[in-house]
């Protein structure tokens, strides 16, 4: 009892932490008071509150699907949950740390020796005469760390951070899955729409071209009028294949990220031929939410806290440690003997161990711990001031994008009035053909490039929604996908 009291004063100091205790640092916020600039310049969005599926304010059915079997099957989400689960089995390991270690152990052996043996070395000169003894034994070991400057209790906060950071690299990457996505699903779309104003315009030249060569063999018209004719198709046919070729790359790319092989593609993003388009104002929330929201914002500031942890951990190395051992065995040459008081051996004691006075290698330890907060601290504060500038970028983006595809229809408008204009003067003879060229020139040129802006509009939306950082929010449990047949 004596020697156990005399531990006490270092039980009584295993309270004591070693190192800082972390401080969740500031964030720069926008000088406005959290607005964002881009908010009160336009309509187009308002500072309520993003909702957590984003993807449902298109409201399109085929989209909530696709975002929803992605956050299912997608690898990269996976992955993360799977880094995830490890970060949590570190967790659990490190408060395993705080319990007592115990290892049983038992051991039967049969021993034969000869006395020759013992004759060689100076023994008895007897005859020579072989013996052979049965050995059990039982054991139990007990050893327990005292946690006497917090290096453990470090170890566990280091740990926390860890999987809390984790958890939002989980959370970031379903963002970035649900926007690409849906950025899959709209530029397939696009690509479709963009190839429908192609073929339309091609059948429109193809009749031009069929009314120059009527008149260039009634003779009213000249070769040169028929050639700039078929120039005209031509390039408007040259556009048709890259279309078609970008839209089956998006599909594929949905395929993969909807977990399944990029030949399955989807039959309803396949049959789709308008993007979609959210046609109200945009949710955009304000900048002292999208600081909480953001998942990489998030997991630096968790990164941030489980380094500034490692810094105690680092100190609590260069103090004593000290273990307190125990052990308690039975030993006999009989089965029958083996728990007979007389087989019974224990001990038990503290051992302390301490680098001591050589400590260079944890002194530079703990410079390399506290280097590591600091940059961790700066990367936090870099993860700040990106999530502000994407967002700001991405609003000034589609309110651009929203004014030029106003404009453009407007000039689609115009186009289509001249070019049916002048078709009728051409008709009538009150045009020349050159006009009548032009005016088509400029109504393909006008439809291709508002098809053009309302896909800009769609991605500009998606970019908007994926720098806001929602879409995370009761997300499934990942799993991997089953084969589809195709």
């Amino acid at each position: 009892m004596k020697r156990l009291l005399s531990l006490a004063p270092a039980l009584a100091l295993s309270a004591c932490v070693v190192g800082p205790n972390y401080v969740k640092p500031s964030t720069p916020l926008p000088v406005t008071g959290g607005s964002f600039s881009e908010t009160a310049r336009g309509s187009a969005v308002a500072a309520t509150a993003l909702p957590d599926h984003w993807w449902r304010l298109y409201d399109d059915p085929v989209v909530d699907r696709l975002v929803t079997e992605a956050l299912s099957h997608n690898t990269d989400i996976r992955v993360a949950a799977a880094n995830l689960e490890r970060a949590r089995a570190v967790l659990s390991e490190q408060r395993g740390a705080r319990l007592p270690t115990t290892s049983p152990s038992a051991q039967y052996s049969r021993t034969q020796a000869n006395s020759a043996n013992a004759a060689a070395f100076g023994g008895g000169t007897g005859a020579p005469q072989t013996f052979q003894f049965d050995n059990f034994q039982l054991g139990f070991d007990v050893s327990y760390e005292v946690d006497l400057f917090g290096g453990v209790t470090r170890a566990i906060e280091a740990a926390r951070g860890d999987t809390q950071a984790a958890q939002a690299q989980l959370d970031a990457a379903r963002v970035s899955v649900a926007a690409e996505t849906a950025r899959a699903y709209v530029t397939a779309c696009s690509n479709a729409a963009q190839r429908a104003v192609a073929l339309d315009t091609v059948a429109l030249q193809q009749k031009t071209l069929g009314l120059t060569n009527t008149l260039f063999t009634a003779g009213r018209g000249t070769r040169r009028d028929v050639q700039r004719a078929d120039v005209l198709l031509a390039q408007t046919q040259a556009t048709i294949p890259s279309f078609e070729a970008e839209r089956r790359a998006s599909l594929y790319a949905l395929a993969v990220l909807t977990g399944l092989p990029p030949e399955q593609i989807d039959k309803d993003a396949d049959a789709c031929t308008t993007p979609p388009r959210v046609k109200d104002v945009l949710p955009v929330g304000d900048g002292t939410a999208l600081i909480a929201r953001r998942p990489d914002v998030r997991a630096a500031e968790r990164t941030l806290a489980a380094d500034t942890a490692r810094i105690g951990v680092s100190i609590a190395d260069l103090y004593p440690k000290i273990q307190l051992l125990g052990s308690i065995g039975l030993n006999a040459t009989r089965g029958s003997q083996l728990f007979k008081g007389t087989s019974v051996n224990y001990s038990a004691g503290p051992l302390i161990s301490w680098s001591f006075p050589n400590q260079t290698v944890g002194r530079a330890r703990v410079r390399q711990s506290r280097a590591g907060a600091d940059a961790s601290l700066a990367t936090f504060d870099g993860k700040v001031l990106t999530a502000l500038q994407e967002t700001e970028q991405a609003l000034a983006r589609y309110a651009g994008a929203l004014d030029r595809n106003a404009a453009l229809r407007r000039a689609e408008a115009s186009s289509s009035g001249a070019a049916k204009l002048s078709q009728l003067r051409f008709d009538y003879g009150a045009d020349s053909f050159l006009l009548l060229i032009q005016a088509e020139r400029d109504r393909a040129d006008a439809r291709a490039a508002l098809a053009q802006s309302d896909a800009a509009v769609a991605d500009a939306q998606i970019s908007l929604f994926k720098a806001l950082g929602g879409g995370w929010e009761d997300a499934p449990a990942p799993t991997r996908r089953a084969a589809v047949a195709p």
